[in-house]
This record gives structure tokens, C-alpha cells and sequence, in this order.
């Protein structure tokens, strides 16, 4: 009965990470996405605020994720991260192509 109890607490484990990643994947694109929108309204400061809570919460995913998923989680964290820099430079363009480079990367994330 222990080890039994010790495999499905194993499991639940595995699972709840499974979500947990998946959840701050979904809240990365929904604000990268944001990003998306503010920087082709040509508001590179609000697209940089988007684009911080997009990459903070890759960041979180990427933490707990495996394989595929969490090789594209660093890529559209470093994508936000260079969004970021651009934006702080106002350019506003250049961080939305880069923005939806990372959108396109956090879409190609397996769902479980």
C-alpha cells in the first residue's frame, strides 16, 4: 500500500506541473499577444509592459516544463527579451516582429 501511495503522489506531481506550466504559457501568449497589439498601434512603452509579463511568465513556465514545450518557452523568452530591449528604444516595428516571433513559438507548445 505505501509504494502504491508513493507512485500516485508521484503522479499527481507530474500532473499538477504539467498544469502549472501550461497555465503560465497560456498567460505568456494572452499578454504577448497584448504586446502584439500595442506595438502595431505604434505604443512601444505599452508594448513593453506586455511584453515583461509575457517573458515573466514564460520564465515561470519554462521552470517546470520538459522537452518541445520548454525549448520554446527559452526562445520566446529571449524573443521578448530582445522585444524589450527594441521597445525601450521605441521602436515600435522591430519589437512587434520580434513579439510575434515569440507568439508564434508559444502557440507551437503541445497542449497536454
Amino acid at each position: 500500500m505505501n509504494k502504491l501511495t508513493t507512485v500516485l503522489a508521484g503522479l499527481a506531481l507530474c500532473l499538477s506541473t504539467n498544469v502549472f506550466a501550461e497555465q503560465h504559457a497560456d498567460a505568456a501568449l494572452q499578454h504577448a499577444t497584448g504586446a502584439s497589439e500595442q506595438g502595431k498601434a505604434g505604443h512601444a512603452s505599452k508594448l513593453v509592459d506586455h511584453a515583461k509579463l509575457a517573458m515573466d511568465e514564460s520564465a515561470s513556465a519554462s521552470l517546470v516544463a520538459k522537452s518541445i514545450a520548454k525549448n520554446h518557452l527559452d526562445e520566446a523568452s529571449e524573443l521578448l527579451q530582445k522585444a524589450i530591449h527594441e521597445g525601450n528604444l521605441g521602436h515600435a516595428p522591430a519589437a512587434t516582429k520580434l513579439v510575434d516571433e515569440a507568439i508564434v513559438h508559444l502557440k507551437a507548445i503541445p497542449k497536454k
